[in-house]
């Protein structure tokens, strides 16, 4: 009894840090990109972002 309420702490646990670190990253990588000072970045090192998914390079649009 006691083991499995360990064992389901333990996977609540990681589960949650999980969510929390995804929830973060995508903050921060969202918030950099969007201030002033990001864009200043992308435009005088002219970094273009190429966001494509895999479904871009399905088949059916290959040539």
């Amino acid at each position: 009894m006691v083991l499995d309420s360990f064992v389901f702490s333990i996977m609540f646990w990681i589960i949650g840090l999980v969510i929390f670190y995804l929830v973060i990253s995508y903050a921060v990588k969202d918030g950099i990109n969007k201030s002033v000072v990001g864009q200043l970045i992308e435009k005088k090192y002219e970094i273009e972002n190429d966001k494509r998914s895999f479904l871009d390079s399905d088949l059916d649009h290959d040539k």
